[in-house]
């Protein structure tokens, strides 16, 4: 074992103090999951729901998980935390606990820049609000009922009907990830071609897919996160999927969902008040992650060797 280092930087937890963190956080989850659990146990699809642990491939049991993220040393944590292989025993004071390793860190650091890359160059660029969350409505452009994304839930409009909103508006997708599920025939109707390749120079705030997004990015940087920051990502991706879905071609009433009609000039007004509360939220998250990139890129200088 290993002295653990006593800087500034460092937080030390007693047992007490971080278990109680712990299990309020597990309480947190199983009261968010409950349903959803209830409902795969079951084999029962929520249309809306199932796509955050079918998109996003971060389980329950990982976000039920706690870590304290970088920098944290966990006093009597030795047992809990001895088999994970992003940990490292250490003792402070005769006392043993652990902590984040910082070969993970040093593992990791390639993840955390490029995020910090596409945080800082997304929350730079002015909001739009003009894509009405057509991006549904694209992937199912001109397909037959057996091509449709959510086949068990009706199209509101009809085929016909959803096919002639597409064709009465720009569309206006800025993420790529939205963007190469579209139809065949709605691709050339985006107002530019999207490629991952330029994703960095596409991404804007305004977008509900780039808020969602910053769950996928908390996971993928845990556990040098806190879980803290993870789940309220989570909670923002769950409230944004709702209000894509709302307005989505789907007809979700009998899941509880009122439509946001965005094929009228009400529906958009609507589509775009919410969308801008949401933006908001984000912008908040998005900054907490790039201040946690941030000082993990320093600590980074710091501990490497």
């Amino acid at each position: 074992m290993t002295e653990a280092p006593t800087t500034h930087r460092e937080v030390i937890l007693t047992e007490n103090q971080w278990t109680a963190r712990r299990d309020r956080h597990r309480h947190e989850v199983d009261e968010l999951l409950a349903a959803h659990l209830r409902r795969r146990a079951s084999h029962e699809k929520h249309p809306v729901h199932d796509f955050l642990f079918t998109y996003y491939n971060h389980r329950p049991a990982q976000l039920r998980r706690w870590h304290p993220g970088f920098g944290t040393v966990l006093l009597g944590a030795d047992r809990e935390y001895r088999h994970h292989p992003a940990y490292e025993r250490v003792v402070v004071d005769g006392t043993p606990g652990v902590r984040v390793s910082s070969a993970t860190l040093e593992h990791r650091s390639a993840t955390v820049g490029f995020i910090a890359e596409l945080l800082t160059r997304t929350g730079a660029r002015t909001a739009q609000f003009g894509c009405f969350g057509l991006h549904e409505w694209a992937m199912v452009y001109r397909t037959s009922s057996d091509d449709v994304r959510h086949s068990a839930v009706p199209l509101r409009l009809g085929h016909a009907g959803t096919d002639a909103v597409v064709e009465s508006m720009q569309l206006r997708c800025s993420h790529y990830d939205a963007y190469r599920f579209f139809t065949p025939d709605a691709a050339p109707r985006n107002i530019e071609p999207l490629t991952r390749d330029d994703q960095l120079d596409r991404e804007q705030p305004g977008c509900l897919h780039a808020g969602m997004d910053l769950y996928k990015w908390a996971y993928k940087l845990s556990p040098l996160v806190d879980s803290d920051l993870l789940l309220r990502c989570f909670r923002h991706a769950a409230a944004t999927r709702e209000l894509d879905m709302r307005a989505s071609p789907y007809d979700l009433s009998d899941y509880g969902y009122s439509p946001i009609t965005i094929e009228t000039a009400a529906g958009r007004a609507q589509y775009v008040r919410e969308q801008s509360a949401l933006t908001s939220r984000a912008a908040d998250l998005r900054q907490d992650l790039l201040e946690r990139c941030t000082a993990l890129r320093a600590r980074r200088t710091d501990v490497r060797p």
